[in-house]
């Protein structure tokens, strides 16, 4: 059996919150895969730091969701009292089988590869005119005047919402990454985030009645039509999932562009390959997502008592699986921490694995490479005005700059 390191209260070997670790959380992943690669964290969480571990946790079946145990045994029943965790409750990313199924069913189709692909000349004229608008400018936010714009319009589109309604999603806040964190929310952020999840539910349930009256060719009219079906979706299950969809729709897309651009600028050689050889892009993406990953971990349960990687795991523990650090795993990539766009045979968990590997991870590869490519090509006089001490927003499982400021 692997010995635990002891760590200190004041000194823990994990702190995802901590303004050194959000600037930087690799070398933090380097020393636990090193000295506990298994380790049992104070905040009651056993974190899997190895791609191997990693990958056993997302794909057994003796590992699940088990969302409202989980919650329980960690906050107490109340918790999901609080009309954000109910929701939460019911979103297929923490369903187990046979809901998970059930629900996945009912929109994977519109996520298919080729549904996919055939978007994207909607999303190069997105870029486009995006960029048109931006470029006269000299200098914008890349976070909000660009990387938000694309994945926003997109799922909005998507999901069905009126055109006249983008704009209040532009302006809304990107706070919501904090109800992920394993570490637990403040009575104040709890407030403010059932506030924007009410105001959420007031506003679809405002759209999925004009759309029971006419419906349209987009997933709120077809999960509508599931609910009017009976028993293939319950109006809880309907609101909170058009709810998840929009928010992981944009969040992650959001954030690999906004880190893939800051690392190709942190390592020009790389930049510089890619305008010359665009190419690449495609692969580049990929390694941008291995790099720094947008979603830096996901949970499970153990459902039975396991042995991970020498270690017993209870049934009921919750183990945190580091995505960031698996795919910095240098038993599977050589050089992990070395940032290279021709780099073979990537396999990055930054979509997570298993049963639920993320619906959207294509969609987002592709507005990835589209954003990308277009502004290299025509801002190539683009630089970042502040590339050593970036602005990250102090969110740990969801890893992203809160601006990223340029000039051209």
């Amino acid at each position: 059996m692997t010995q635990h390191v002891q760590t200190s209260a004041t000194q823990p070997l994990f702190n995802p919150l901590s303004p050194e670790f959000i600037s930087d959380p690799y070398p933090t992943y380097h020393r636990l895969r090193e000295l506990d690669p298994v380790h049992r964290s104070p905040l009651g969480l056993v974190l899997a730091t190895r791609h191997a571990d990693c990958a056993l946790v997302m794909r057994d079946p003796r590992f699940g969701k088990d969302y409202v145990g989980r919650m329980t045994r960690r906050y107490g029943a109340k918790i999901l009292e609080e009309p954000v965790y109910r929701s939460m409750q019911h979103w297929m990313l923490q369903q187990d089988p046979p809901d998970h199924a059930r629900l996945r069913g009912l929109v994977v189709r519109a996520f298919t590869a080729r549904r996919v692909e055939d978007m994207r000349p909607r999303i190069q004229a997105i870029v486009d005119a995006t960029l048109d608008r931006m470029v006269p400018q000299g200098r914008a936010d890349l976070i909000a005047d660009f990387a938000f714009r694309l994945p926003v319009i997109v799922i909005c589109e998507m999901l069905g919402i009126p055109e006249e309604d983008h704009a209040m999603f532009f302006s809304s806040a990107r706070d919501g990454g904090r109800l992920l964190d394993p570490v637990p929310l403040s009575a104040e952020e709890i407030a403010h985030a059932n506030a924007g999840n009410l105001a959420s539910a007031a506003y679809f349930k405002h759209l999925f009645e004009q759309r029971r009256r006419k419906p349209a060719d987009d997933l709120i009219s077809h999960l509508v039509q599931a609910e009017d079906d009976g028993g293939k979706l319950t109006t809880e299950e309907l609101t909170a999932n058009i709810i998840l969809l929009f928010g992981a729709g944009h969040e992650t897309t959001v954030n690999l562009i906004g880190n893939g651009l800051l690392a190709l600028h942190r390592n020009p050689d790389q930049l510089d390959l890619l305008r010359r050889e665009p190419d690449r892009t495609a692969n580049a993406v990929e390694e941008l997502l291995r790099y720094d990953s947008s979603v830096q971990a996901t949970g499970r349960v153990a459902m039975d008592d396991i042995e991970l990687g020498g270690v017993r795991v209870a049934k009921g523990e919750q183990v945190l699986c580091l995505l960031g650090a698996a795919n910095r795993d240098p038993a599977l990539y050589p050089e992990p921490d070395k940032l290279d766009v021709t780099r073979k045979n990537i396999r990055p968990f930054s979509f997570g694995g298993g049963i639920h590997h993320c619906l959207g991870a294509q969609l987002a590869r592709i507005e990835a490479e589209v954003a990308i490519s277009t502004l290299l090509r025509r801002l190539p006089s683009l630089t970042l005005d502040n590339i050593e001490t970036p602005d990250w927003r102090p969110t740990f499982v969801l890893r992203g700059l809160k601006k990223l400021p340029a000039t051209w």
